[in-house]
Formats: structure tokens, sequence, C-alpha cells
């Protein structure tokens, strides 16, 4: 009865993962546990890159930009997913819908282009150190921050304005556990929906260029980390750029391979797992792969962790 009223309301019905009411809870248990874990490991990122005076320099001023931008996508999609699988409804209101479009993306853009600005600031501390405290200077690094954070708040209200125009004349069915843009794009019947292949084609072609701009940054890096002589200046290279590396590669990798793919009306398994790691899993997993090789800041989240135990 809803899929056949969905095209009558105006809001979208979110296929999720399945039908099955033991399914459901099971994958609104996963998500709640998934965003505690994701939302802590972010928190603490953010309070010991504040607090601790070990961590102030700039790439931690970074990770904690990042921290916050992975904190804030989490919100945007997981606790509307583990709400509607509680309920066993997957009705979302048009105007929810389209605030899901507006954070997401433009915490999706503020995201590339933070790990761009970190890896840029990887190339000047290895490859011109003796520069790096004058082109890295405090002043340009809250400039590069509040860049990032203004060039973030672009990409939504554009999508807003683009998705606003098209009508949907089919049934209001997304086969996704979020208001995702193929999706929408998909329950369009006219051509409406060219202006926002338009703007996702521009986007794109933006996030090409952050991606060419990483790209670079590391070629550059590992050519003048493998003529250095000292194996132990390798290792503490590898410590700061190794975790980077593996944010961006699991980052674009599962987001490309997500928008690159047809969408379907009958999804598969593949489809929704490469959508729950770029949406939940990579930023639930940054603050753990950045701490793992990390020693400054395992000394942190150790000092945070006994100051709380003592405080308690």
């Amino acid at each position: 009865m809803l899929v056949r009223n969905i095209t009558t309301m105006s809001g979208f019905l979110l296929t999720g993962f399945s039908d099955n009411r033991e399914l459901q809870i099971l994958h609104a248990l996963l998500f709640l546990v998934t965003y505690l874990l994701g939302a802590a490991g972010n928190f603490i990122i953010i309070t010991i890159t504040t607090l601790d005076p070990q961590l102030q320099a700039p790439m931690y001023y970074f990770l904690k930009h990042l921290s916050l931008l992975d904190l804030s996508s989490l919100s945007v999609t997981v606790p509307q997913s583990i709400d509607n699988s509680l309920e066993g409804s997957g009705y979302i209101s048009y105007t929810q819908c389209m605030l899901q479009v507006f954070f997401f993306t433009a915490f999706a853009w503020g995201e590339m282009a933070i790990l761009t600005v970190m890896s840029y600031d990887r190339y000047v501390a290895i490859c011109l150190p003796l520069h790096y405290e004058v082109i890295m200077s405090p002043r340009k690094c809250r400039l590069a921050v509040s860049v990032v954070w203004l060039s973030s708040s672009i990409p939504g209200p554009l999508y807003i304005a683009t998705v606003f125009s098209i009508r949907f004349c089919r049934a209001k069915i997304i086969h996704q556990f979020f208001c995702d843009v193929p999706q929408l794009l998909k329950l369009s019947c006219s051509n409406d929906y060219l202006i926002v292949i338009g703007l996702s084609g521009f986007l794109s072609a933006m996030a090409f260029s952050c991606f060419i701009g990483i790209v670079l940054s590391y070629v550059h890096i590992f050519s003048t980390v493998f003529r250095m002589p000292s194996g132990e200046g390798r290792s503490k290279v590898f410590s700061t750029c190794l975790p980077h590396l593996l944010v961006v590669s699991l980052f674009l990798s599962t987001g490309s391979c997500a928008y690159l793919n047809p969408t379907s009306d009958s999804p598969t398994a593949l489809d929704f797992l490469l959508s729950i790691f770029y949406t939940v899993l990579s930023p639930t997993l940054n603050p753990v792969i950045y701490s793992l090789r990390n020693e400054t800041i395992k000394s942190g989240v150790k000092k945070l962790l006994l100051s709380i135990k003592f405080t308690g």
C-alpha cells in the first residue's frame, strides 16, 4: 500500500537493505554501534587536537577539521536510517530529503577539499622542510581551512536549487538508505535532470583536479622519501603519510565506484556495500587509521583517557 501511495505523497520511500523485520532491527543495531564508534573516535580526535599542546602542528589542525567533517557527515545519514529501520518505514519527507542532499554534498566536498590541503601540507613538510614554517604559518593554515568550509557551502545550495526544479512523476522510491542524488535523478520524467547532471559534471571536474593535486603531491613525496639515506627518516615519513593516503584512497575509490556505477531498480549487495563504505565506514575508520601508526596521537588519546579516569 505504501509503495502504491508513494506517488501521491510529498515525500520519498527509502527501500533500505531489507523488508525483513529481523534484518531491519539488525541493520539498526549495526548502524547504531558504528555511529557511536565513529562519533566517539572523531570526537576524541577533535578534543585532543584542541587541548594537547603536542598536537598543535598544522597537520593536526587539519586533522581536527577532517574529523569535524566526518562527524557531521555521519550525522546526516546514519541517524535517519536507524530511525527508519526501527520504525519499519522507509518514508522520508521532501524537506528531510532535500536537507540530506544539502548537507551530505556539502560535507563530502569539504572532505575532498581538506584532504587536498592535507596532502599539500605533507608535501611542504617533506619536500620543502626549510620553508615549512613560512608556507604553513598559522595565518595561512586558518585561511586554508576557511576556504575549505566556504567551498563546502557551495555544492549544497546548487544541488538544492537544481533538484527543486526536477519534476518527479515516477513512483518516488529510492533504492538506498539515504537520499542519494543519482537515485533522485532516476525519478525524473523529463529533461529537467540534465541541469543536475551538468552541475555534477562540474563538481566532478573540480574533485578530479583535487585528486590530481593529491597525486602530484605524493609523487614528489615518495620521490623525496626514497632518496633519504636514513631508514628511520623514511619510517617517520611513512607513519604520517600512509594513513592520509589510505584515507584518500578509501574515500575516493568507494565514492567514485558508487557514483560511476549506473543506478538500477534492483541494486545489488555490492551497490549497498559501496554506499556504506563512503558514507559510513570511511568517516568511522578515519580516526582509527590516523591513530594506528602515529605515536603522538596515541599518546594524546592515552592522556585524555587517563585524565577522564582520574577525574571520574
